[in-house]
């Protein structure tokens, strides 16, 4: 009984009241800056758009399918500052309304309120990167939807299946995580490697954001596998914060200045 008690009530190591005040800061700096990005794309935005296409079946198994169909556009600028503000959102509420509640989610070794913002402005995020390599088909693109949002909820499981005070510590969760989230990585490098049309920033787009989207995978590896000053769940929790910040803003003006240059 002793052990289960210690288990449910042990504090996630490093969340502290100063740590705790820090991430306050930090939260609130990463809400004004997001939003301020925000609103720049907005206003310099054009009306570029992508569209989404389908092909739906004409016949038995086996029959060709008709050429792709429009569906509708996705204005680019408006995409951008969609996952921009969610972000923005995501740290004021935390910061201000929420943060008793987020708080006690850190001593618990959780943050529920980053896996379900994640959930939206991430894979709002690869869906754009998979815009810019050509995967415009529905069906395609409501797999990368599902597949990333297993890989952020799987993420979400490592934290409830690790708690502090535990004995032991399980990677399953974060490993399948890791299966889940590359099949739309996959599918962006079949499409690029497959075409000799791909304008060079859209490279630069994917190679750097690939890059940010494992650094995420990382941290979490470095938080439970108690790397140096990861055996604090509040450093790791800050590299989300600094890894969000780069990631979104990174992609946001790469994204945004291709669609100038289209």
């Amino acid at each position: 009984m002793t052990s289960t008690i210690t288990r449910h009530t042990a504090v996630a190591a490093g969340v502290n009241p100063p740590s705790l005040a820090g991430l306050r800061r930090w939260n609130l700096g990463l809400a004004v800056l997001h939003a301020v990005q925000a609103v720049a794309v907005l206003l310099l935005a054009s009306d570029f758009a992508i569209t989404l296409s389908s092909s739906f079946p004409a016949g038995p198994p086996g029959t060709v399918v008709p050429a792709a169909e429009p569906l509708f556009d996705v204005r680019i600028g408006v995409a951008i500052a969609a996952f921009l503000v969610l972000a923005a959102l995501d740290h004021l509420l935390t910061a201000t309304v929420l943060r008793g509640r987020y708080e006690s989610d850190l001593r618990r070794g959780r943050n529920v309120f980053r896996w379900l913002e994640y959930c939206v402005s991430s894979t709002l995020m690869v869906l754009l990167i998979c815009f810019y390599a050509g995967i415009t088909g529905i069906s395609a693109v409501i797999t990368v939807v599902g597949a990333n949002v297993a890989m952020i909820l799987l993420g979400w499981v490592q934290e409830v299946v690790n708690p502090p005070g535990r004995g032991t510590t399980t990677m399953l969760p974060f490993w399948f995580g890791c299966v889940a989230g590359a099949a739309p990585w996959i599918a962006i490098t079949v499409n690029l490697v497959g075409s000799n049309n791909v304008p060079v920033f859209v490279y630069g787009i994917f190679f750097s954001q690939l890059l940010l989207f494992f650094s995420f995978a990382v941290n979490q590896w470095l938080q439970y596998r108690q790397v140096g000053r990861w055996t604090s769940y509040a450093v790791g929790e800050k590299a989300y914060l600094v890894l969000s910040l780069v990631a979104k803003s990174a992609l946001a003006w790469q994204i945004f200045g291709g669609s100038l240059a289209d």
